[in-house]
């Protein structure tokens, strides 16, 4: 089901984009009122403003419920808050292992420095900096 709703997004879409490229604008009308050649277009002398329309809007109402119906599928298959919440509270606290932190370091002492850390850069106060 979710692969066919898939396919039938991607080609409404892709026949939603083809449809509304080859409809012309308001203005080409104008041109058409002084003998514009109606006569040879494929929809007959009435033109294809009716037909183009009607199915425009029949493609942009498949497109939104196929939109709909991939939004509401993504969200039964997505774990809220509310769900994750629940079964982090089915862990057992015993189960979840404690920080390893030495003792002196949770008790304020001073944290220890590997031997290669490169010295800590001293700041220079105000009265330090050359005035320009």
């Amino acid at each position: 089901m979710d692969i066919l709703l898939h396919v039938v997004h991607i080609l409404s879409a892709l026949a939603l984009i083809g449809l509304i490229l080859i409809q012309h604008g308001k203005g080409a009308d104008a041109g058409a009122s002084f003998g514009g050649g109606a006569s040879q277009t494929v929809f007959g002398s009435a033109g294809s403003g009716n037909f183009l329309t009607r199915a425009t809007a029949v493609l942009a109402a498949v497109f939104m419920v196929t939109s709909l119906g991939l939004a509401w599928m993504a969200r039964q298959g997505a774990v809220g808050m509310d769900e994750t919440r629940a079964i982090l509270e089915t862990i057992p606290q015993d189960e979840v292992p404690a920080a390893e932190v030495p003792e002196e370091i949770m008790q304020g002492g001073e944290v220890p420095v590997a031997p290669d850390a490169p010295a800590e850069a001293s700041v220079p106060t105000p009265d330090e900096i050359p005035a320009q």
